[in-house]
């Protein structure tokens, strides 16, 4: 009896030690990836570092067609300016967690099952678990952050341009309230075809996608839900005028924009990983750069990269959401598809570049 409650007293031990040494190297993981994804968050707020990410994700662009990269710049460009319509501009500050949910949707159907408008359904009525969640806040800080250079880059430069898994719960609160606001409306236009087959449901959301009608109508509601959550009156969406006035935007600023959406794709999806799996950036990024990432996460960082570039096209015309490729990214060929991961990865290489990790 006596042999025996000294084994079990040391098998306890080795137990409780066990347990102490895990929670401290659980405990040491975490800081390890805050302290990558705060690097990593230094690098986004960086302009300089933006122009040379826009010109890295250029080249990659240019090299994957075998086809040599212009100058990125050119001298009559460097302090140009682009005129851009009033209304697109409206439409695509608002319209981004449109994108991400779409986005998301996919990457849900794909690992989960189910048809869009289960998803939308799942969402309205807080079916969704927290992993669930984590998701779709990820794609919606995509989209989101796609979109602010558009703007203006100094908004790069602002507070709540950082790593997700740094943001404050409120900021984190409004990414999904706009996803929330987003999946209302478009399970209001989806209604007719809820009792439908997946197949037939992704053809309307693809319609969808490519309507500038919609694109107004998600708009105005996406703005009118984000100052309803803020508890404000929300102002007219478009003033007399707007409908037909433009803007002179930097043709710098819009270059850079335009080729750095695979940087933030490729940041959110690290982020995602980092707290969904409690891997660490700089493991995930060797692996997407030597090719030796997973078929899973790589289609998801592929959807990250499409939802970035989704959210950038109207900022450069609502025109753009009309073309063939604007369309929900499993109706994409796999000649499309792939351009999202060369974006990615090349985004990859030179992060890891730049962090030395």
């Amino acid at each position: 009896m006596k042999c025996l409650f000294v084994l079990s007293t040391a098998l306890l031990v080795l137990y409780l030690t066990s347990c102490a040494n895990n929670a401290k190297i659980n405990m040491q993981q975490q800081q390890q990836i805050t302290a990558e994804l705060t690097q990593i968050t230094n690098l986004l707020r960086d302009s300089s570092f933006a122009l040379n990410m826009a010109k890295n994700q250029e080249a990659a662009y240019y090299k994957a067609k075998d086809q040599p990269a212009p100058a990125f710049l050119p001298e009559n460009e460097r302090s140009g300016t682009v005129e851009r319509g009033v209304t697109d501009e409206k439409i695509a500050a608002n319209i981004a967690a449109f994108y991400a949910l779409e986005c998301a949707m996919g990457a849900l159907m794909e690992q989960e099952g189910g048809t869009p408008l289960e998803w939308l359904n799942k969402i309205k009525t807080n079916q969704l678990d927290s992993s669930e969640v984590l998701l779709l806040n990820r794609f919606a800080n995509a989209t989101w952050k796609a979109g602010q250079p558009f703007r203006s880059l100094k908004r790069i430069t602002r507070d709540n341009f950082i790593s997700s898994v740094l943001l404050p719960e409120a900021e984190v609160k409004k990414d999904y309230d706009q996803v929330c606001a987003a999946a209302d409306k478009l399970m209001e236009a989806m209604q007719h075809v809820k009792e439908a087959p997946k197949a037939e449901q992704l053809q309307k959301l693809k319609a969808l996608l490519q309507s500038k009608s919609f694109a107004v109508e998600m708009a105005q509601h996406m703005e009118a839900a984000y100052y309803a959550a803020q508890q404000q009156a929300a102002p007219v969406f478009l003033k007399p005028g707007e409908d037909t006035a433009t803007i002179s935007k930097s043709a710098k600023e819009e270059k850079i924009a335009t080729n750095i959406a695979g940087f933030y794709a490729l940041e959110c999806g690290l982020s995602y990983i980092a707290t969904a799996q409690q891997k660490l950036p700089s493991v995930v990024l060797h692996s997407m750069v030597n090719e030796s990432l997973d078929a899973k996460s790589k289609r998801l960082f592929e959807r990250f990269a499409n939802a970035t570039w989704k959210a950038g096209q109207p900022f450069r015309g609502l025109d753009r959401i009309t073309r063939d490729v604007f369309i929900p990214f499993d109706l994409l060929s796999k000649e499309e598809q792939e351009k999202d991961w060369v974006q990615v990865k090349a985004a990859a290489e030179k992060l890891l570049q730049s962090l030395a990790l």
